[in-house]
This record gives C-alpha cells, structure tokens and sequence, in this order.
C-alpha cells in the first residue's frame, strides 16, 4: 500500500524551496505578473519606433518569461507530488490561467514585427549591441514570415484554434472513455481488457492470452473503423490545408520548418531502415526461434522472453552510485556536476500515494532542472533515474552557458542525452556481470528499445508521409485505403519469419501520434544518434566526449542538425542509421551465443 508523502524521508523529495521558499512567495508573483504583463499594451504598435522601444519590449518579454516560468514550475512540480493536494490543485490553476493571459497579452508581438522590414531590425541590432542577446529570435521571427498571413487572418485562424484540435480530442475520448473489449479468460478467470492492461497481457508468457488480448482488441477497433478513419482524414486534410495556405511545399515541409529540419532527413530515415530491414528480419527469426513456436503469429512478437533478471532489488544510493559510476567516461566535472543533482534537491523518487505517474524532467532557469519518478527498486527505476538525469544534465548546461531566451531546446535533440545515459548503463552493466541471465536481460531490453524506437517508430513514420501524401494528391482517405497501406508496411516490416494477422490493418486506429504531425520519427532519429555517441564515448574516444559535452551547453544557439553534427553526428546523412543497426546486429549475435552455451 503506497505511503502518503510526509512518511518519506526530505532526502527522496525535491527541493522546491530552490524557486519560492513559500507558497505566499509563489502567489505574491502571480499577482505581480497580472499587473506586469499589462505593460505588454504599452508597446503595441510602437515595437520599433526606436531601437531602444524593441529593447525595452525584449527585456520586458525575458524578465516576465523568466518570473511566469518560476510560478508555473513551482505550482506544477508542486502539483505532480501529491495530486491530493487541494491547495496545490488550485495554485497550478492560477498558474495556467496566468499562462493564458500571458499568451493573450503578447500575441501582437510577432505579427506587428512582420510587418515590418527585417532590414530595419537587423540595423537596430548594429546600432544597439545590447539587442545582440535576441539576434538569434528576431532572425527566427523573420524567417517564417512568407508563411505568416495577415494579421487579420491569423486572427481568425486563432479563433479556430481550439476546433482544429477536435479530431485529436474527438479521438482521445472514444479511446479513454468509449471503448469496450470482450473480457479474455487469464488463469482460468474472466478478466476485463482495456487499453491499459493490453501492454501487459500481449507480453504474456501464456500465448492463448497474448492471442486473446491481440484479437479482442482489435475486434472492437474494426467495428469504429469508418468513424476512426473519418476523423483522422479530418486530422490529415487540416495539415494539408493549412500548408496550402501558409505556402509550403507539402505537409512534411510545413512540419519540420520550425525545426529547420530538412525533408532529406526524414526520407534517409525511411530509406535507411528499408536497406536495413534484414537485421529487424534476423531478430524475428532469433525470437521464433528462442520462443520455440513454429508459425510466429504478430501476437508472438511482443513476449517476454526467457531472459528475466534475477530479482535484484537496488537501494536508492545503490542507484544512485551507480548513475555515477556509468557517467565517468563523460568526464570529472560531468561526474561532480551530477553529483549536485542528489545533494542539491533536483530529484523526488518517492513513490508516495497521490503522485502523478511515470516520469519526467522540467528546468527552471533560475534555478535548476527537476527530475520526478517513482522509485521501486528494479533495474528499470535505475534505467528511468540515468534516462531523467540525462535530460537534466541538457538542461543544466543549457542553462549554465546560454541566455534565457537560448537555454531551450530543440524535441529534435531532446531525447538524445537521456538516451545516451541510458546506453552507457546496458553497456557497463553487460560488461560487468558474470550472472548469464542478467546479461541477456540487458541485451534484450535493448533489442527491445531498437524495435520500438527505431523500426516502429519509423514504420509510423512511413505510414504517416503515405496518408499526407494520399491527401495532398486529392485521395480521399477512407478506412479501406488506410487499412491497406497499414497492413502492408507491417508485411513489409515483418518479413516472411512473421505471420501478419489480418487484424493487425486496424493498428492505425489507435495511435494517437498520428494527431501529431510528423511527431513519430524523432523517436528513431533521437536513439540513433544517441547510440552513435554513447558507443563512442563508452569505447574512450575523446574527442567524441568533448564534443558531446559541448553540444550539451549549445541550447538552441544552433539548429538541431548542426547541433549534433558538433556531437559528430550528420543527420542528413544515412550512416547514423546503418551504424546504429549494425550495432544492433552484433547484439543478435550475443544474446543468440549467449543462448547457445553456458559459458561464455
């Protein structure tokens, strides 16, 4: 039975006095903030009479993101501990609605400043270097403009704001609330399927359950196929309509502009994978081959295999010491900066009653990152400590060298330093047990990883661009044509080792990423990169450590191609890719050897 949070040792809980030392600080800003960000109307229309006017709304704009970002932080961490906390339920809300008319107050900024000619800006940023700190936004600003319509129609497109999310909220709630599955027989007994428990069941040792769980799911979804297939053609002709109009090229374009992202790095992704798909096929075949079934079906493909660790249990300073232990190729000053996040309040590991699932890591620039898990023990709370602690050590250089308005950066890049984390401990830890099943239980969770990051993800990728594509050349998307090209990039997929189910063309339906937009392949971007670096670094290459270490400081003074490429990673080119599945092919070969012999 989970303990309520004041039983918990103040050591396991993060400390957010770090940002107000009191709830009454916290409320005393927010009430500063209303009053504050009424001084936005001042400059309305007046933005670049002068150099020092654009100055003045800049400083005003950091000072104010700086403060709101506090207030938001504190209340929310503050929330996500003890969601049965009344007072802190409240004060996230005055938060959010603080965030609200932040937005609305501000919202003129960007359209008065394109109406403009860049020239004049760019002048004002020679004759005031104080205006240097923001060269890097106000170049971003003008670079949308040829997709930024009037003000008059942004306007009306903000009205609408809230309709075009319906198809994704349309979608959440039959997902959430709407959907029922015929109950399956586990142990003998009738048990209820949901959306929830369908993780756990597919991964049953039980292959009658896993087939159970596989079929009912997708009975109920085939039955919603042409309302499912209704609204996401909504989601998909929004984006193809709202390309047109911005003038993009296509959707893909539209998508990764923001990012500066070129479409190259999206189809290198999918071409990439395609020339590789022979070592996903091999995995296959080890898993037919392992599970000792004949006609591996797809409800087969997710079973745990026999390679369970051995029950270890670790304390939170075993965990800790041992985060430590796997960052030191990362350097000394890496290790003691680490360090700070145990000793200085950054993590909250209690898994007290009331706390907000899953895991996460926020930053407060004036302060210092933050890191929530609910801690248990096993290796996967370890595995989720360095994953988080990556995130934060981004977040801690990030903030240590860049200004508030650089500090932030890219989703691109943003799951690179926890994978790294991540990589160096399956590494260290496959290096450092003699116990045979641990071993294989390392190189499977990575395997696993692989499947799920790069392969998946990228046939989501795949499926994605055909929709958008089917659309932009005037197809209309009906549950057939998506059902088709679904069930034929899983035969693509799987390989002949793998019996495709019929089922299976009903995936789509419940992906909620495809709401997203071109969401799905920075997950096999972000682990290929990251395997690319970890290994180098785990291996003593030096140079490879310095210049991660120095694309941890960059913030978002960089784009993220040419962030990783000082990380030594060229996105734009297919190697990153073939290196991260080679290395995927020698674990095969491990864990099958492993397998094979007792010793080893």
């Amino acid at each position: 039975m989970a303990k309520n949070r004041e039983e918990f040792n103040d050591k396991y809980k993060w400390n957010t006095k770090d940002i107000y030392k009191s709830d009454e600080l916290c409320l005393k800003d927010i009430k500063y903030l209303e009053k504050k960000i009424k001084e936005y109307r001042k400059f309305k229309d007046h933005i670049l009479d002068s150099s020092d006017n654009l100055l003045k709304l800049l400083e005003l704009d950091t000072n104010i993101g700086i403060k709101l970002e506090q207030v938001f932080i504190y209340a929310h961490i503050n929330n996500d501990a003890d969601t049965l906390n009344q007072s802190y339920q409240e004060l996230f809300g005055q938060a959010k609605n603080l965030y609200s008319k932040y937005l609305e107050e501000s919202a003129y900024i960007v359209p008065e400043l394109l109406k403009s000619d860049e020239k004049i800006v760019l002048n004002y940023i020679k004759e005031n270097k104080s205006l240097k700190e923001y060269s890097r936004v106000l170049k971003n600003i003008y670079r949308t403009k040829k997709h930024v319509l009037s003000s008059e129609v942004e306007a009306s497109l903000g009205a609408f704001a809230k309709l075009m999310d319906a198809p994704d909220e349309i979608m959440s709630s039959m997902s959430d609330s709407d959907f029922r599955f015929d109950n399956i027989v586990v142990d003998g007994k009738s048990v209820e399927l949901t959306e929830s428990n369908y993780s756990v069941f597919i991964r049953s040792n039980d292959r009658e359950v896993r087939k159970q769980a596989f079929e009912s799911l997708y009975k109920t979804y085939s039955s919603f196929k042409t309302t499912i297939a209704t609204i996401l053609r909504n989601e998909v002709e929004k984006s193809v309509a709202n390309a047109k109009i911005r003038k993009y090229k296509n959707t893909l374009e539209a998508s990764l502009f923001h990012d500066e992202i070129k479409p190259q790095v999206y189809h290198n992704l999918i071409n990439s994978v395609h020339n590789n798909l022979e070592t996903l096929y091999k995995y296959w075949r080890l898993k037919k081959k392992l599970l000792n079934i004949k006609d591996l079906h797809l409800y087969d493909t997710y079973a745990e295999l026999e390679t369970k660790d051995n029950g270890k249990k670790y304390t939170f300073e075993e965990a800790r010491d041992l985060v430590l232990e796997i960052v030191k190729p990362l350097g000394d000053n890496y290790v003691k900066d680490l360090t700070t996040s145990f000793t200085n309040g950054w993590i909250d590991s209690c898994n007290n009653k009331g706390k907000r699932g899953g895991a996460y890591c926020t930053a407060c620039y004036s302060t210092h990152p933050y890191v929530l898990l609910s801690f248990e023990g096993n290796l996967n709370d370890v595995s989720t400590l360095a994953h988080e602690l990556g995130h934060a050590m981004h977040y801690y250089y990030a903030i240590k060298n860049q200004s508030y308005v650089d500090y932030g950066y890219s989703i691109f890049v943003a799951e690179v330093a926890s994978q790294v984390n991540e990589i160096l401990l399956s590494r260290y830890l496959m290096d450092h047990t003699n116990d045979k099943n641990e071993k294989l239980k390392i190189i499977d969770d990575l395997l696993q990883k692989y499947k799920a990051s790069i392969f998946r993800q990228t046939m989501f990728a795949e499926f994605e661009l055909y929709i958008h594509e089917y659309a932009e050349a005037g197809g209309i998307l009906t549950s057939d044509v998506m059902n088709n090209k679904y069930y034929e990039l899983n035969k693509l997929y799987f390989g002949k080792d793998v019996i495709v189910d019929d089922e299976i063309k009903y995936e789509w339906e419940r992906i909620p990423h495809f709401y997203m937009n071109y969401y799905v392949y920075q997950y096999a971007t972000g682990f290929a990169a990251a395997i690319n670096i970890a290994n180098k670094i785990y291996e003593g290459d030096e140079k490879a450590q310095k210049d991660y270490l120095a694309f941890l400081k960059l913030g978002c003074t960089k784009n993220p191609i040419d962030s990783l490429k000082l990380a030594g990673v060229d996105m734009e080119s297919e190697e990153v890719m073939n290196y991260a599945i080679k290395f995927m092919e020698k674990l095969i070969k491990e864990y099958d050897k492993l397998q094979g012999s007792e010793k080893y």
